[in-house]
């Protein structure tokens, strides 16, 4: 585990300061402001950002990804989104160990670029432990961390506790003291044994105990990461309501909150942010009674981040004719990632790079204009 803790965060003259190193992608658009966002608007986020998750929990993965996350600050990327539980710890570690080279190297700044990470899933030590049970009951319950009914689905926990435990780790394991967006992870996992009664005062504590964080200087903003939450009809299992989350960031934060994002999968396969008006909307403005994710979050000050850009390679190859058509580039993994980059109201879209190579095949989109919004619309019209 890292032990020297890099102070600083992004900020808008060191962000801007990255995206001046790159002009042919800046004139290109890969940089943008979220300009709707309170106290996000002024930061500059690429439109790619290096993603995490996969991999194995060996240190051969782990310098491949210390190797990559460097290729990615190196090419123009300055967004790298993590989770605690991603390869036990280990992606956390290896990011840490790129950002730790780069910046002794004075190779970058810390203020110039944006780490996302995630807490909630109970997570290992590095590997599997021999016994599983006992370790979470000696780390955790023992130490009173969290009790027995704070867990659901006997994997998933956001008790201010624990919550602010697994930020404490996270801040070690990537040697910051503070980082950018910390979200809850999945926090619909919840919903399989809670109802919605018991479910929001659960999250409201959530918020509350990352609404302190800031105050103390361990994050910028926080956020929730989802799988289902925001893409299913309202009355689903893991539905969540955007417009019910901002409600209780003003009750614990006030008007100026730092509930500032949330995460989703966006890809060809999963357009549900931008196709599905599933989001209730009860404010004057609306015009409507349902909305989509990303109408919701633009009315309600969130910045969307789109994970799974590639859907798991699944995206990589096999696209139908009319998306070539229509999307242009080279591959069909560039054809993704464009499609992704390029919705209206996507900040970043998230692409899985476990080593340099996948990183500097995939920057090449950043070096493309992203479609218009009308001509990207038009591959919903058939």
């Amino acid at each position: 585990m890292l032990t020297a803790m890099n102070k600083g965060h992004a900020t808008p003259a060191g962000t801007l300061r990255f995206s001046e190193r790159f002009r042919t992608l800046r004139d290109a658009g890969h940089f943008r402001k979220p300009e709707h966002v309170t106290g996000v608007g002024e930061l500059w986020f690429s439109s790619l950002g290096i993603g995490t998750y996969l991999g194995e929990a060996d240190e051969a993965a782990d310098q491949l990804y210390s190797q990559a996350v460097q290729a990615a600050l190196h090419s123009g990327i300055n967004v790298i989104d993590a989770a605690i539980n991603y390869r036990h710890q280990r992606s956390e570690r290896s990011i840490g160990v790129a950002i730790r080279e780069l910046i002794s190297r004075e190779e970058i700044q810390r203020d110039e670029f944006v780490v996302c990470s995630k807490a909630g899933y109970l997570s290992f030590d590095g590997a599997v432990p021999s016994d599983p049970r006992g370790y979470f009951d000696k780390e955790y319950l023992d130490t009173s961390i969290f009790k027995h009914e704070d867990i659901a689905g006997h994997m998933h926990c956001m008790s201010p506790g624990f919550i602010e435990n697994q930020l404490e780790r996270s801040r070690a394991n990537l040697g910051l003291e503070t980082i950018d967006v910390y979200y809850i992870h999945t926090p619909e996992a919840q919903l399989a044994d809670l109802t919605e009664e018991k479910f929001y005062p659960r999250l409201k504590g959530a918020f509350a105990a990352l609404e302190k964080a800031v105050g103390n200087g361990k994050i910028q903003f926080y956020g929730i990461a989802s799988w289902n939450a925001f893409r299913v009809p309202e009355g689903s299992q893991p539905f969540i309501s955007l417009e019910k989350c901002t409600a209780l960031a003003r009750e614990v934060g006030g008007e100026k909150h730092h509930f500032r994002f949330v995460q989703l999968p966006f890809n060809l396969a999963m357009p549900e942010a931008f196709a599905a008006a599933v989001q209730p909307c009860t404010m004057e403005r609306c015009g409507k009674e349902m909305t989509s994710l990303l109408e919701s979050a633009e009315r309600h000050g969130i910045a969307v981040i789109g994970s799974a850009s590639l859907h798991q390679a699944q995206l990589t190859h096999d696209l139908p004719a009319s998306v070539a058509s229509k999307v242009g580039m080279r591959t069909d993994a560039e054809r993704a990632i464009q499609f992704a980059r390029s919705a209206p109201g996507m900040l970043t879209a998230l692409v899985g790079m476990g080593k340099p190579a996948h990183v500097l095949e995939n920057a090449r989109v950043a070096t493309e204009k992203p479609m218009e919004a009308t001509e990207w619309k038009n591959l919903f019209k058939g």
